[in-house]
């Protein structure tokens, strides 16, 4: 589950915030350029979108658990 923003954003700062975006991600196009996005920029490119295994999938996929045989 995605952290939310501590403080509310008003649907005007995001209208300002997808401007800045959408004028970092043109620049981004300049080779060598290297454009600095802060956390809630980031956050509203889905750049922290989660998508890490759960805990039982990590451990079903271990090769190298002791493999048990029933006797």
């Amino acid at each position: 589950m995605m952290n939310k923003p501590e403080t509310p954003v008003l649907e005007t700062d995001l209208k300002m915030m997808d401007s800045v975006i959408d004028e970092k991600l043109r620049d981004m196009e300049t080779p060598g350029f290297q454009a600095e996005f802060d956390p809630l920029e980031a956050e509203r490119l889905g750049a922290f979108e989660e998508s890490a295994l759960s805990e039982q999938d990590a451990l079903d996929s271990t090769i190298d658990q002791l493999q048990v045989s029933a006797k």
